[in-house]
């Protein structure tokens, strides 16, 4: 009878990045700049790999992938957050909270997922290449391609499932710019200890864990061609590289929010905001303005439709 007489929750209330109207045109530009330039251009990224028959190696089929996450997934804030900018009351759906949180876990938990692929290629690749075109056949990558989609459906339904458990009676206001676990757990109107540490394993322990060995499985592979032929390690170390500077945008901010109990700090939304919104436009763009093959791939594609 108590929990019936409760008000139920049926939408929150996003207190936003910040009041300053000098700081919200700022981020608004700054957004809308990212949103409208880098994201055309993971496009280019998938077309320029999916046409041209040169760039048919795992390697290419992971990045035209981790394009098309990131792409996926910078559509899940961005956009709705350059609206919010320009209104005077941020709302969301309860629905439509759960919906962004399954979203933005789900192909974050993908994305987390395939930087480990994308790492287990890079080692065969170099450090096993008699064996690389029998281990990385086409079967083995869409099967890994297969992994990388449930377990980030994996990693999100249960986020989401323990959040549909908790009592959500008041208050609304959700102190962010977009719905996550750490602000939603926090309006439950009961003890969340327990979900909270559950949350804990489930992102920050994970997150930390797969962070810790990609920069061992890249420790490895730079050993390995440490004798190798002075070519052989100049690609390798630019591979390398590439990958560990993603490694380091995608799983940095978020062993920042994840890793530790859910209590508020001042940079959680500025971190939130590179790591939602700025970070996964970029992630491609890096790969490819050090990757030759791609580069030129695409100046041949962008001349051909310049000439027509």
């Amino acid at each position: 009878m108590e929990r019936e007489n409760s008000t139920v929750v049926t939408e929150f209330i996003l207190t936003g990045l910040t009041q300053s109207q000098n700081i919200q045109l700022l981020v608004f530009t700054l957004v809308l700049i990212f949103f409208l330039i880098i994201l055309p251009g993971n496009f280019l990224i998938i077309l320029t790999i999916r046409s041209d028959p040169g760039l048919t190696a795992p390697l290419y089929f992971f990045l035209g992938n981790l394009a098309f996450l990131d792409a996926s997934y910078s559509f899940i804030v961005a956009p709705r957050m350059l609206v919010d900018f320009l209104s005077e009351k941020k709302v969301i759906s309860y629905r439509g909270c759960i919906t962004q949180l399954f979203f933005l876990h789900f192909l974050g938990g993908g994305e987390m997922i395939l930087l480990i692929v994308m790492a287990f290629d890079r080692y065969i690749a170099i450090c096993h290449p008699l064996h690389y075109s029998t281990v990385m056949n086409p079967r083995t990558c869409y099967t890994l391609l297969l992994a990388q989609w449930f377990g980030g459906f994996v990693h999100s339904i249960i986020q989401v499932a323990l959040i549909l458990r908790l009592p959500f009676c008041g208050p609304n206001q959700l102190d962010n710019f977009f719905c996550d676990v750490p602000q939603v757990i926090k309006l439950a109107c009961t003890d969340t200890f327990v979900v909270e540490l559950l949350m804990v394993f489930n992102s920050g322990l994970l997150t930390l864990l797969c962070f810790v060995g990609l920069l061992a499985s890249y420790a490895v592979i730079l050993c390995r061609v440490h004798h190798s032929s002075t070519e052989g390690k100049s690609k390798a170390l630019s591979t390398c590289t590439t990958h560990i500077i993603i490694i380091f945008l995608m799983f940095g901010p978020a062993i920042f929010i994840y890793t530790r109990p859910f209590t508020a700090l001042s940079a959680d939304k500025v971190v939130s905001l590179f790591h939602t919104v700025i970070f996964p436009l970029m992630n491609p763009v890096i790969y490819t303005l050090r990757n030759q093959e791609v580069k030129a791939s695409m100046r041949k594609i962008l001349s051909q439709h310049m000439v027509c």
